[in-house]
């Protein structure tokens, strides 16, 4: 996968104290099979919950002590770890930067943007937000309103520790320093669905020693037994399916599947983009367009508003199909399936050439391989 695919670096951001840590903790431990590498960016000493256990992804992870990432006067240093993390012998699939809560993200998501190693693409930003020291952090950090006005997606952390209408209040104040579109994800604890941000793996391989899976959970239980919790009544912890601690997470989320035999016309299907409801978390797959020089399979990821695609070529013999999988809370899936099926354009071949440049405006390099016919 990775030898052909670029692997998506996603910022993880947000001031001291939001949550960022328990966030990307929470990912780790609930990432299934999936390869994460981290590069963790703070002041000082590095305060993550049990990094003793994440610690051991070797490889897969660095530090960087002393600094922000964005303050690396060009880059390299940056360059330097993401082209280690990216090695094919780690088979990443996914990498996350937890931010220096001081960091300044746009700086960052430049340095991203401008890399040019071919095994990394940008993933988007995340900002994650603590709702009980909203007004606080805003008075303290007057830069969050800048921030905020540049992630793709908001995590509205610590949403336990306010009542419905504190809530309510804060998420139309982001409504209008976010931009436009944006969507927030509550959460308490730093609880969200990975599948929000990258695709999740079955396990699938043991080595003949502790996986990180395996000490993730062997932690848990350890942690069970000190707090008297017996793992065997069913409330003890299972990373795939903890309800008890996870707090029914992918109860709050709706999977719409799409797929289409006919090509989508690249114009439709951008207008569909344009207006997706702030609901609609993240979109995945692989667009049939069809137009005569694009006849490419692209892969399409979105995380909130970010969007990207990424074209190459189809498999031998593999059929050419728009597969595409929508991510939400409280959208209207009908609707949107109805919006895609009125993006089908049953002559692409007739759709003139130039209807796909709004769609290679979100694509970071040209494919290496051409199309096949």
């Amino acid at each position: 996968m990775n030898s052909r695919q670029p692997i998506p670096v996603v910022v993880l951001t947000g001031f001291l104290g939001s949550g960022k840590t328990t966030v990307l903790n929470h990912l780790l431990a609930n990432r299934g099979g999936t390869r994460i590498g981290v590069v963790v960016n703070d002041f000082g000493s590095i305060e993550i919950d049990a990094m003793s256990v994440a610690g051991q992804v070797g490889d897969s992870m660095v530090s960087l002590g002393g600094g922000c990432l964005c303050c690396a006067v060009d880059g390299s240093e940056l360059d330097a770890y993401l082209e280690k993390l990216a090695a094919p012998a780690h088979r990443i699939d996914v990498i996350v930067i937890e931010a220096s809560g001081l960091a300044e993200p746009q700086e960052m998501v430049k340095m991203l943007m401008a890399n040019e190693n071919p095994a990394i693409r940008y993933g988007g930003m995340v900002q994650v937000v603590d709702a009980a020291e909203f007004d606080a952090t805003r008075a303290r950090h007057p830069e969050t309103d800048r921030h905020l006005a540049v992630a793709d997606l908001v995590v509205l952390n610590k949403t336990d520790r306010v009542d419905a209408a504190e809530r309510t209040r804060i998420e139309a104040a982001l409504g209008t320093l976010c931009g436009p579109g944006i969507p927030v994800v509550g959460a308490d604890h730093g609880r969200i669905d990975p599948e929000l941000l990258f695709d999740r793996r079955p396990w699938t391989e043991t080595r003949g020693q502790l996986s990180f899976e395996d000490l993730l959970a062997e932690a848990a239980h350890q942690a069970d037994e000190a707090d008297g919790t017996d793992p065997a009544d069913g409330a003890g912890h299972d990373h795939d399916h903890d309800h008890e601690r996870c707090g029914h997470v992918h109860a709050a989320y709706e999977s719409i599947e799409f797929v289409s035999e006919q090509a989508l016309h690249p114009r439709r299907f951008l207008d569909f983009l344009d207006r997706r409801p702030a609901g609609l978390y993240r979109i995945k797959g692989f667009v049939h367009f069809g137009v005569p020089g694009h006849e490419e399979r692209y892969e399409v990821h979105a995380v909130g508003r970010f969007l990207r695609f990424a074209p190459g070529p189809w498999g031998r013999g593999e059929t050419r199909l728009t597969q595409l999988v929508l991510i939400g809370a409280g959208t209207d899936g009908p609707a949107l399936l109805r919006e895609l099926e009125a993006c089908r354009e049953p002559a692409p071949r007739q759709v003139p050439p130039e209807s796909m440049w709004g769609v290679l405006r979100y694509v970071d390099r040209p494919a290496d391989t051409p199309a096949e016919d």
